[in-house]
């Protein structure tokens, strides 16, 4: 039970508190915590001595408190919890809820890397048939590693930031040409944030994951299909990815997602001992894609083949750093069934089969549409937990 206003019964009670950053009337970055519909003023609490974090808390972003290691994230999630349950604090915290219609949400971290996976069996295989018809859809190496790939971090914007429509390279039946993307889609994803880094050389175990992921964002890591179609042989994803990646604006610490961890599927053949993890856990977090304000689809992470965990051991085994704000989102998250999708060119098989979205007939984004995603978590005692929205609308290309 919290004395916040409204806040009992919400997705974001006192078991979420995620973190993020927000400002108003144009003034200075400010972190705080969303409860309800407010938000607690964490720059403010520190200053006035309520919580200490070592002065982390007043700070634009998010990463100079996010390096300080979880026993300083529980504490003062522990603390914050105190705050806002008991009532001998109200008076004192009260003044530092800020409504959350008044504040402009910005960017939570400094991003430091980008990474993002392809760890859907059921998208990698859709992806398969599409883009190599008659041929196996999972390559020979899909289930020995988590595949990935670089992209990149200065292209990282919150949930809001219009979309550019990008212009690239594509192919033709007269060969390349170049122009504005005509197949650009989504992908509903999810993302984990580093807090605490590692040395270069060092390897960071399964075990350790919780150590060093600080919490979770929603992601929609846009996708030019066309562009990629033409340039990702043979080296993988380039400019039809690293256009825009969109991330919520609310980090949800690992910490409020406890109830979520939940058995994560089989994996055959046995995989190499690095990745080997007891227990093998997933997150039961499901997700709802939105596209100009009709649901199309609902993603269940809980499916998805390789772990967060598994994810991390991967990127570090062989000797890669990870920094302070670095990001790794899961890849498309699609379910088996079509209405599972993370993806248009799933949902639509590569264009093939258009989809209704209002009256409309449609393949891929158009122009002026806007696509948001959302999720929910189990919490305890049978509650609700919902991660931060990721949204965004295309804008004509420049």
């Amino acid at each position: 039970m919290t004395w916040v206003t409204g806040a009992d019964g919400s997705p974001y009670g006192v078991t979420n508190l995620p973190y993020g950053v927000f400002r108003t009337d144009g003034g200075q970055p400010r972190i705080g915590v969303r409860i309800g519909s407010w938000v607690f003023d964490l720059a403010a609490a520190e200053a006035a001595e309520l919580v200490l974090a070592a002065g982390a808390l007043c700070r634009p972003t998010l990463n100079e408190f996010m390096a300080l290691g979880r026993p300083q994230w529980t504490a003062v999630r522990q603390r914050i919890i105190e705050l806002l349950t008991d009532p001998a604090h109200r008076a004192a915290v009260e003044p530092m809820l800020v409504p959350l219609d008044d504040v402009e949400l910005l960017l939570p971290i400094e991003v430091a890397d980008y990474v993002d996976f392809y760890s859907s069996e059921h998208h990698a295989s859709n992806v398969g048939q599409i883009f190599r018809p008659g041929q196996p859809p999972l390559l020979p190496n899909w289930k020995h590693l988590p595949i990935g790939y670089h992209g990149r971090a200065g292209t990282v914007v919150v949930s809001g930031t219009p979309v550019v429509r990008p212009t690239g390279q594509r192919a033709s039946a007269e060969g390349p040409v170049t122009g504005p993307s005509v197949r650009l889609d989504i992908e509903a994803e999810v993302g984990f944030v580093v807090g605490v880094p590692s040395a270069l050389g060092d390897r960071v175990s399964v075990d350790d994951f919780a150590d060093h992921v600080f919490g979770v964002v929603l992601v929609n890591d846009w996708s030019a299909r066309d562009i990629q179609a033409w340039e990702y042989q043979p080296l993988g994803p380039f400019l039809g990815k690293s256009f825009a990646t969109s991330v919520s604006a609310w980090v949800t610490p690992l910490d409020a997602l406890s109830d979520a961890f939940v058995p994560a599927p089989d994996q055959d053949p046995p995989v190499a001992g690095y990745l080997h993890a007891v227990p093998h856990l997933g997150l039961d977090l499901r997700l709802a894609v939105e596209w100009n304000g009709e649901q199309v689809s609902e993603p269940p992470f809980a499916t998805m083949y390789w772990t967060p965990a598994q994810q991390l051991a991967h990127l570090t085994v062989n000797g890669a750093s990870l920094r302070t704000g670095d990001l790794y989102a899961s890849g498309t998250v699609s379910g088996p069934d079509r209405s599972q999708v993370g993806s248009f060119l799933e949902l639509t098989w590569g264009g093939a089969e258009p989809v209704k979205v209002g009256e409309e007939s449609r393949t891929f984004l158009a122009d002026g549409d806007t696509v948001t995603i959302t999720a929910t978590a189990p919490g305890p005692d049978g509650t609700t937990i919902a991660l931060g929205q990721v949204t965004g609308t295309i804008r004509p290309a420049r």
